[in-house]
């Protein structure tokens, strides 16, 4: 290998050449992997495309009281509705005496979530659902008329509370493991989640007693 001359009125650095005036080719096991491939290692790490660049998303349930109950981790791209269900079932409840209790009274939700079968899933568990409908399901509902069916209705007063899963959020995002995401293997990123819910818990419990 050589360095090429400079010629009269360049500028910049120079690069290296071999001796048929290539450029100088990659070390052998820097070479770029596969785009397939690099695929299936971020959906398996659950790394995804969003605004910020590769991240998750974390998917959580809580409380009145900013309490986590359930948590999912996704790709960061992935859509919230379809992990209603899911983390629905990930919640449960311990009580003094029987088994846990894995069915709410009442959940709260955006308009993110406001789907046929999300609103069918809680009327088949007898759940009440507070969460508003969207501007062009009821556009597409009254287009339809009397078979559109009756309108989305729900309590004004429990949707206001719909605040402490932001504030959840925050309390989790105050690691900044958490709010960034630093771990390579999902599991571990979990198990951060899961040591900040614990002592979110466990503040609060012995701040009752």
């Amino acid at each position: 290998m050589r360095p090429r001359r400079r010629r009269p009125g360049q500028r910049g650095r120079l690069r290296r050449t071999n001796r048929a005036g290539d450029r100088k080719q990659p070390r052998a096991g820097r070479a770029t992997a596969h785009p397939a491939r690099r695929k299936l290692r971020l959906k398996a790490a659950l790394l995804g495309r969003s605004g910020g660049g590769q991240t998750s998303k974390i998917h959580v349930a809580g409380d009145r009281k900013c309490r986590p109950l359930a948590f999912i981790l996704t790709a960061g791209q992935a859509a919230d509705s379809p992990q209603f269900i899911p983390v629905l079932k990930k919640i449960r409840v311990r009580r003094a005496v029987g088994r846990p209790r894995t069915r709410p009274g009442a959940v709260a939700g955006d308009k993110a979530y406001s789907s046929r079968g999300n609103r069918a899933h809680l009327r088949k568990r007898r759940i009440k659902a507070v969460i508003p409908e969207k501007k062009d399901q009821a556009a597409n509902r009254k287009k339809k008329g009397s078979r559109g069916g009756r309108p989305v209705s729900y309590d004004a007063g429990l949707y206001k509370e719909r605040n402490t899963v932001e504030r959840l959020i925050n309390k989790l995002k105050a690691w900044r493991g958490i709010a960034t995401r630093y771990d390579k293997t999902p599991d571990s990123y979990l198990a951060g989640l899961h040591l900040r819910a614990s002592m979110i818990w466990l503040r609060d419990l012995t701040r009752t007693t």
